[in-house]
């Protein structure tokens, strides 16, 4: 149940999310989750998209820096300390998550998860009946 994620570098200027944008929709590329990290210099725009790999394609050929991820999406009550029970879940399995972003959506949260270890988390998630979220039903969101 994982699910592809897109890391774009972009320079840090005045309308490069908005290029990224129309490129994406101008190929039927819907933009489902997205967030972006930046510092003085670039932005690395890390996001969930309906069709991955030719959202990298389109991409590449507006020469833009894209790498291509596995991520895990769990799926949990939007209420308070819910987060924090499948958070304490994954660090008492001794898993580091390397960076997470999350939205809701009405009574569910969806969470974006890019732990150091995949494989280990998949298995500790569904050993604890946490919700694990397909692409396909991401996008449904």
């Amino acid at each position: 149940m994982l699910i592809k994620q897109l890391s774009v570098f972009l320079e840090n200027k005045k309308g490069r999310f908005t290029e990224i944008a129309s490129i994406l929709g101008a190929a039927n590329i819907n933009m489902t989750a997205f967030t972006v990290a930046e510092n003085s210099d670039f932005g690395i725009l890390r996001m969930i998209v309906s069709d991955p790999e030719k959202a990298r394609s389109v991409l590449k050929e507006n020469r833009y820096a894209v790498n291509v991820t596995d991520v895990v999406c769990v799926e949990c009550p939007n209420q308070p300390g819910s987060l924090a029970k499948i958070m304490s879940v994954i660090t008492g399995a001794d898993i580091f998550i390397e960076y997470m972003y999350a939205f809701s959506t009405g009574e569910k949260a969806l969470v974006i998860l890019r732990p150091n270890d995949l494989t280990k988390t998949l298995t500790v998630l569904q050993d604890n009946q946490v919700g694990l979220v397909k692409a396909c039903d991401l996008l449904k969101h």
